[in-house]
């Protein structure tokens, strides 16, 4: 149904005060959207290195069944190595992805602490190489 046409006018100049407050929450939604897709990646990379981490132990728990050998023995320590190493790698990449998902949404502040925690990961990690 048609409005009146001296409502017409009227109505027209409210008309813009609506179209603002969709555009908001439309740019919250998108946000909101983008957070969550960063939380879903820092999840698959948190459960990827717990799971693949986790199968390596058990590898290396399954090769003690069989009778010892050299080969086997080293592919057991390589396996426990390689899982511990992942293990301790898997939280640095979480920061990293932390980081980063954040920086894409502005918050910098958060993104030079990642920065720097990580550079000084690298730091303790290649000094303790050259020892």
């Amino acid at each position: 149904m048609a409005p009146p046409q001296g409502e017409s006018s009227a109505l027209q100049g409210t008309e813009p005060l609506h179209a603002p407050a969709a555009v908001p929450a439309a740019r919250a939604q998108k946000r909101i959207g983008r957070a969550a897709a960063g939380e879903r990646w820092i999840v698959r990379i948190l459960q990827g290195g717990a799971l693949i981490s986790g199968g390596m132990f058990l590898a290396s728990l399954v090769l003690e069944v069989l009778p010892q050998s050299q080969d086997v023995a080293v592919s057991i320590d390589t396996l426990r190595k390689g899982a511990a190493s992942l293990l301790l790698v898997t939280p640095v990449a979480r920061l990293a992805v932390a980081g980063t998902m954040l920086g894409l949404r502005g918050e910098w502040r958060y993104t030079l602490y990642a920065v720097g925690i990580l550079g000084m990961l690298a730091f303790a990690v290649s000094s303790g190489m050259h020892a």
